[in-house]
């Protein structure tokens, strides 16, 4: 793979002063993909002839989920459904099963949904313009830009929470990015982005990597960094970020979505109904129970078949 960019990693968005971009931007491009090209992680979707197909179910599946637990699930997944139509063709229900513990099940249930109107609408072939991606079920702007450039090579600028972490301190001197805005952001990212279309590419996934895995959050590794020597925060004396706190996530234990996964996995482990006796066995707390109960089904992941019976939607 060829380079021409800054660092990898994935999620994001920038931060405001893009003032010094414009002429460190060619340079910081250059260092980063360099670096890439040398450092870059082997991974399923970086080889060559991996498919736009696959591009998008690991963008949906890497959503919130560690790189280290989806390759496994992927390698499944693109076996059992190598084309869109192969997952179009069983229920929602089997995606789901299948999902197994990625977390945030609703994913499988939008990807299914985008496999059947990537058959209906685009004759089984993911498509690779934007506004034809946007158009499928669960595809925001951030998957959209990703399977455009990645899979098919196309010059877009890709964000996600990792290039906005390299962006805000090389650039504009932060600990840490401000809120996400979609504008600033892909500006910031566009004023860094080589103007040919492979180096482009390259460099959205170099610099993805480097705040995944050099330039990370709390314990950045500013020693090995390609860019150190130009990097905006290091020479401010790495200040503590001033901005607007992100909010707080909420613990997992003893929360709805740790009921949710409990009545999931039961749901996923038979073939047959769960009646609402084994579910009550799953958490102590009958109100939180109920009510994760009723937010599956109402998200359809979950189906009532008959009185006091659930199973795993088969839409």
């Amino acid at each position: 793979m060829n380079v021409t960019a800054q660092g990898p990693a994935r999620t994001g968005n920038t931060t405001a002063g893009t003032a010094p971009i414009s002429t460190a931007g060619p340079a910081l491009s250059r260092s980063i993909s360099a670096w890439f090209d040398e450092n870059a992680r082997d991974l399923p979707w970086r080889r060559d002839g991996f498919s736009a197909w696959g591009t998008l179910v690991s963008e949906f599946m890497l959503q919130q989920t560690p790189v280290n637990r989806v390759i496994p699930r992927l390698t499944e997944w693109l076996e059992r459904w190598p084309t869109p139509a192969d997952l179009a063709a069983v229920p929602s229900g089997e995606a789901v099963r299948a999902w197994a513990s990625l977390g945030y099940p609703r994913r499988a249930l939008w990807l299914h949904a985008a496999a059947v109107q990537i058959t209906e609408r685009h004759g089984g072939v993911v498509p690779e313009d934007i506004d034809d991606l946007l158009a499928l079920t669960g595809i925001g702007d951030y998957t959209a830009r990703a399977v455009a450039a990645f899979a098919y090579g196309h010059r877009h600028p890709v964000v996600d929470t990792n290039t906005r972490r390299v962006i805000a301190r090389a650039v504009a001197g932060q600990g840490e990015p401000a809120p996400p805005s979609r504008t600033r952001d892909l500006e910031a990212m566009s004023a860094l982005l080589p103007a040919d279309p492979v180096a482009a590419a390259v460099f959205n996934a170099a610099i993805m990597e480097l705040g995944a895995v050099v330039c990370v959050s709390r314990t950045p590794r500013c020693a090995d960094c390609p860019i150190r020597d130009a990097c905006a925060w290091r020479a401010a004396g790495y200040p503590d970020y001033a901005g607007p706190k992100k909010a707080v996530q909420k613990k997992f234990e003893g929360s709805d979505r740790q009921v949710r996964g409990l009545i999931m996995a039961e749901l996923r482990a038979t073939h047959h109904p769960v009646t609402a006796a084994e579910v009550e066995g799953l958490w102590p707390d009958a109100v939180q129970r109920d009510r994760a109960l009723a937010g599956l089904v109402a998200d359809g992941l979950a189906v009532l078949v008959e009185p006091g019976m659930y199973a795993l939607s088969q839409g």
